[in-house]
């Protein structure tokens, strides 16, 4: 039986539609072993109404420890989702430096400071292709950082559907390369099934470049309701296995751990 992680849950913390004890519940019934919250922060100038207020970060964190100390038949993780910011990384690590984390997940949301997941108007009139090389060279960067511990929905440019002219599998497996030799962990991000994507990140015909250059991999909803935690998770799996992985990550106190499934 597989053991099932989920670390990627949002709670009213951020832009989350329900309690972090609604999540407990929810993944309990799924059959999740552990569950990790990870609210958006963001350290850009004019913040975003969906992330975490900063002066709210140690409630969060001591909410999430407390939840910790009443629950027993579920392990629970305590993350943050940061937006990687470019020329922000000594700021970001040290706002973060001392926090009691299980991990940390990075991920892309902004392009020229705009973010390209709120809006399908973002991409209208620009050049698709330029967009694709510039997403995936920011990841690399952020992968780069030394800031995450897990890449969150690194191909996310894809969620309005839109692709390159060009075939980009040669920026999957540079992306692929880039995370092995910077030891960082990708996840499968069920949530594009719920966007008009309407598949997994990343695009999963390019999973095996993933798996033949050893990158770790861990299986996350991105949750914002509580019957969303787990999804897909059966085909997620299934699709891994497919993919030749066997193995997946698991995290405490910023220290992983890697197990079969």
């Amino acid at each position: 039986m597989i053991y099932r992680t989920d670390y990627h849950i949002h709670t009213t913390f951020s832009d989350g539609k329900a309690d972090p004890e609604d999540y407990v519940d929810a993944a309990l019934k799924a059959g999740i072993n552990e569950i990790g919250f990870s609210e958006h922060l963001s350290l850009v100038k004019d913040r975003p109404d969906w992330c975490m207020e900063p002066s709210q970060i140690m409630t969060y964190i001591n909410k999430i420890a407390s939840l910790k100390e009443r629950t027993s038949d579920i392990k629970i993780r305590t993350g943050l989702e940061v937006d990687y910011i470019p020329g922000a990384e000594k700021e970001t690590e040290l706002f973060l430096r001392d926090m009691d984390l299980d991990y940390r997940i990075g991920s892309v949301h902004y392009l020229d400071q705009k973010t390209v997941d709120m809006n399908p108007g973002f991409y209208k009139g620009k050049d698709i292709d330029l967009l694709y090389k510039g997403y995936f060279e920011t990841v690399m960067t952020a992968v780069s950082s030394g800031l995450f511990d897990i890449i969150g929905h690194c191909d996310l440019i894809r969620i309005f559907g839109h692709k390159p002219s060009f075939s980009p599998e040669y920026l999957y497996r540079e992306l692929a390369v880039c995370l092995k030799d910077n030891d960082i962990v990708f996840e499968l991000n069920t949530n594009g099934r719920n966007k008009p994507l309407g598949d997994f990140y990343p695009d999963r015909q390019y999973l095996r470049l993933f798996s033949e250059a050893g990158v770790p991999v861990c299986v996350n909803s991105d949750a914002h309701l509580p019957d969303r935690v787990g999804q897909y998770f059966d085909e997620a799996y299934t699709l891994l296995k497919k993919s030749g992985f066997n193995e997946m990550a698991v995290f405490s106190s910023r220290k992983r751990d890697i197990i079969p499934f």
